[in-house]
Parts: C-alpha cells; sequence; structure tokens
C-alpha cells in the first residue's frame, strides 16, 4: 500500500486479534513513533549546517560503518518533511518523537551564530505537527554532537557541560511555547560506551575503561543543568517535562539458584540502567555496586590514580530529582552470569564482571543481538517501578528489526506489535506501572548507525535506491495504525 492511501480504513484490521477487557488504555496515552535527525533527514551539508561527529565518522576512510555507507541523504526528510508528515497522519499518531540537529542549528555547537534555515526548518515541523494534533516530543540530542565541539574535546571536556546548557536553553527558548515533552538526551550509555570505549560509533574513540566514565558523567552533569535551566525559566511559562531517555535490556540470572549469577545480574543492571537512572531517581549517585566493582578492580590492576567513575560535586546542581518522567528504550532481554574477561584489562566490560546470554527459547530478529522478548518489557517496567519510586514511564524506543530482502507482509513484526501492546496493557492493569505512552522505533527505515542501511525497523518502508525516498506501509505500519485506532477510543480512568 502506497503511503497516500488511507491506512487506518484497510480492511485488514481483521488481523488485530485483541481482547478489550485484557488491554485497556487511558484515553490520554502517548501513542507514537520515533526518529532521530541523523537518521531520517540527510541535507549534511546544505543550508549552512555545520558537519556534525556522524559526518566525519562515516566520512572518514576505516569506519566501521556497513559497505561504507552515510546519513549524507538517508530518508531525505530535511526535503520531504511533508511526506514525513502524510506518514504520522496515517498512522493516527497522537505523539511523534524526532530529534534536533545541533549542527543545523548552531553550526559552531555554540549561540553565537544560531542559522535561521535550520531554525525556521525545525519551526515548521513543529508547527505542522502541533496543526495535525500529533503532540511532539523533542530530543536535543541523539548522538550527532557538532564538530566543533568534538574538536575542542566533546563529551569528555568538562566545558561541554555549560555549552549543552546554553544550546538547551536556546532550544526552550525557540520551541517551548509548542513543546511539552522533552529528552535532554538520548541513550547516553550508547555514546559512551560504543562511542568513546569501542570506538565502533562516533566519535570512534578508543579509550577502556576511562573515557566512557567521563563522558557519561559529563551527559549527566549537562542534562541535571538543563533541567534546573528549564525549571527556573521556562517551566512555569511554558509547563512542559523534562527527562533523559536511558537504554536497557531486561536482566535476570542464567541461573536463579546460583548466588553468583544472581549478583552478575545486579551489576549487569547496575552499569547499564543503574548508571543513569539512580542519579536522577534515587540517590543523584552512582550505584554503589558500580563503584565498588570499579575501585575493586583498579586495586586488583595496581592503578593508582584517582577513581575512573568521577564523583559529582556538591558545588554543582544536583541531580537527584532532575527527570520529570522514565523515558526508557527497551529493545531486548538477557540471561546474566559472572563475565569472562581478559586478565590485567582496564575496560568497562571487566569492570561489570557479568555476561549477558540470549535464551536458546527467544526469537532473533535481524540483527544477532535483537532478542525478541516482549514480556521482559513488562518485567522491566515493573522493575523500574518498584526500585525508582513508580515514576510516570514513557517507552520512548521499542522495536522488531529486518534484514535481507525486504518483506512488506512482515507477518512476524505485525505479532510483536500485538504481543508488545499486550505486555504494556499488563504493567498497567495488573503491576499499577503508569506507562504514559509508547514510541515505535521507527517511523521509517533509515540509517541505523554502524548497520547502515542493512537494518529496517521501519513503519514505513522507504526505497533507498530511488532519488524520491517514496514511502510504503509495511503491514506492521498498518497493524499499528489499526491498534493505535482501536484503543484511542477506549476509556480508563484512575489506572
Amino acid at each position: 500500500m502506497n503511503a497516500t492511501a488511507n491506512i487506518t480504513n484497510s480492511p485488514e484490521w481483521n488481523c488485530i486479534h485483541t481482547n478489550d477487557s485484557e488491554t485497556m488504555f487511558p484515553t490520554n496515552f502517548a501513542w507514537g513513533a520515533a526518529t532521530s535527525a541523523y537518521q531520517i533527514e540527510g541535507g549534511w551539508n546544505v543550508d549552512d549546517k555545520g558537519p556534525s561527529i556522524w559526518d566525519t565518522f562515516c566520512h572518514e576512510g576505516g569506519r566501521l560503518v556497513f559497505e561504507g555507507q552515510s546519513g549524507d541523504v538517508t530518508c531525505n526528510s530535511y526535503e520531504l518533511w511533508e511526506e514525513d508528515l502524510r506518514c504520522i497522519r496515517q498512522l493516527g499518531l497522537t505523539h511523534y518523537r524526532l530529534s534536533l540537529s545541533w549542527s543545523r542549528l548552531l553550526p559552531e555547537g555554540i549561540t553565537r551564530h544560531v542559522n535561521q534555515k535550520g531554525l525556521r526548518y525545525y519551526n515548521k515541523v513543529i508547527n505542522d505537527l502541533v496543526a495535525s494534533d500529533v503532540l511532539p516530543m523533542v530530543t536535543l540530542y541523539h548522538f550527532d554532537l557538532p564538530q566543533a565541539l568534538q574538536d575542542q574535546g566533546g563529551w569528555k571536556s568538562p566545558e561541554i557541560v555549560a555549552i549543552f546548557d546554553s544550546y538547551a536553553r536556546f532550544c526552550f527558548g525557540s520551541f517551548g511555547d509548542r513543546v511539552k515533552l522533552w529528552i535532554t538526551l538520548n541513550e547516553p550509555y550508547v555514546c559512551a560506551k560504543l562511542g568513546h570505549e569501542d570506538g565502533i560509533f562516533a566519535p570512534g574513540v578508543k579509550e577502556p575503561g576511562m573515557a566512557a566514565y567521563l563522558v557519561g558523567h559529563n551527559m549527566l552533569r549537562g542534562h541535571a543543568r538543563a533541567w534546573h535551566s528549564y525549571n527556573v525559566l521556562y517551566r512555569a511559562k511554558q509547563g512542559g517535562s523534562v527527562s533523559l531517555a536511558i537504554n536497557s535490556d531486561w536482566a535476570e540470572p542464567l541461573d536463579p539458584a546460583s548466588p553468583d549469577d544472581t549478583a552478575a545480574t545486579e551489576r549487569y543492571l547496575a552499569f547499564t540502567l543503574g548508571w543513569f537512572a539512580w542519579p536522577l531517581f534515587v540517590t543523584g549517585d552512582y550505584p554503589e555496586v558500580m563503584r565498588s566493582s570499579i575501585e575493586a578492580r583498579s586495586k586488583e590492576l595496581g592503578y593508582q590514580e584517582s577513581s575512573r567513575l568521577p564523583r559529582f560535586s556538591k558545588d554543582e546542581p544536583s541531580l537527584l530529582g532532575t527527570a520529570d518522567f522514565f523515558a526508557l528504550n527497551y529493545y531486548t532481554s538477557r540471561r546474566v552470569k559472572p563475565g569472562e574477561c581478559c586478565p590485567g584489562v582496564l575496560g568497562l566490560k571487566s569492570d561489570q564482571d557479568a555476561e549477558g546470554v540470549v535464551d536458546p527459547s527467544w526469537p532473533v530478529c535481524g540483527v544477532s543481538w535483537l532478542a525478541v522478548v516482549p514480556d521482559g518489557l513488562r518485567k522491566l517496567l515493573k522493575y523500574i517501578k518498584d526500585t525508582f519510586n513508580n515514576p510516570a514511564v514513557y517507552i520512548t524506543e521499542n522495536g522488531f528489526s529486518q534484514v535481507g530482502p525486504v518483506d512488506m507482509e512482515d507477518v512476524q513484526r505485525c505479532g510483536f506489535y500485538h504481543d508488545i501492546i499486550q505486555e504494556i496493557a499488563r504493567a498497567l492493569r495488573e503491576d499499577g506501572v503508569d506507562v504514559r505512552g509508547y514510541f515505535a522505533w521507527s517511523l521509517l527505515d533509515n540509517f541505523e548507525w554502524a548497520d547502515g542501511f542493512s537494518v529496517r525497523f521501519g513503519l514505513f518502508h522507504v526505497d533507498f535506491s530511488r532519488p524520491e525516498r517514496p514511502r510504503t506501509a509495511y503491514r506492521s505500519g498498518r497493524e499499528y495504525a489499526g491498534i493505535i485506532s482501536k484503543y484511542r477510543s477506549q476509556t480508563m480512568v484512575n489506572i
């Protein structure tokens, strides 16, 4: 079916098998889809946009991006925004999560030079969404730091905290009259580990056991500064909410009867979910098991310098309480056992000393790491409720990938969306989790970072072989539209 057709009236809704008594959602539940600027916009060097670290990472030789691909054009959403909006409307979304390209707005990364063409583009996007009764959730940073700031040290530099705060205030002031849901940073774990420990994401830094902790620390400090700026300068007038998107697997012991596996599972969660959630929701500091594991490993290896995991200064704004909701990116689950690390090597993996394995009973979709475990989301939501004082939760990313030949009749992904929505409904009804919304990843097939265009998560297929980049709804897109149409008509009060 072409994207221009009215998919909400498709006769294929009879393939949705749900039970109203089991799947009720509040009338204000956010039904969304998500994208990010670098992955869909293209226009990497047009209209005065500055380069980002992903532009540099993809253009340099020898990088580990599939077939040397890049986001130079990708979906070309910078020129084809109206096509994206048509897709959004046809799905019947109530919310749409997008990110801003920092270097499109501020080519040098600082507010001294504002790119008016970039500002007009995002004003149009936001205005069009609001006019279509679709509420924007806006991410300030989704992996694409301006290269000008990377040249000054990037997220490793303490100066980045004030610079990010200035950028955030610029965005709050420019768009906050219409944007009421803000994400400061997307997946700081990925930025820290894949970008500064493993070097397989931009900026391609490989400093095991050191840089990732510093980067994560500065990202948390930048988030806290931005949240406090919003709280003091904008909240009373704009009435919005601000958080940080945290990615996490669900994790449970490989052998539930094993104390070693149980302890390893605690470390696994502490070094992923806890690393960024604990400071915001629990103590204002890192999980104690994370710090003690790092210090024990440092002592074992004779590392005599200051703690590799930095400490927060009491002179800075507090992190505790700087999330107005819990933004969760969930994709998969793991069974956990103690790690098998190389002796004598500093590194985040050896500090964590926990290995996640895929249960052989779990199906794997597309990429090898993506085991499909819908009930893992429900378990993780309940864990968040119990551990972090029952916050309001938005599931800000979740999806099912496709590789190989394009399958427009993606029945397995249809089943996945049915199953995942059922698990969210059970978390709401049976577990009392305050789930406020769900954002499918992704609206469109797009540039999936190191996997390039070889992996497809879209509700709409994009034909990258054609300059027009036509969008065509997968069956799963039509299925998701039907789910939204069905449950938007339900009512649940006082969940």
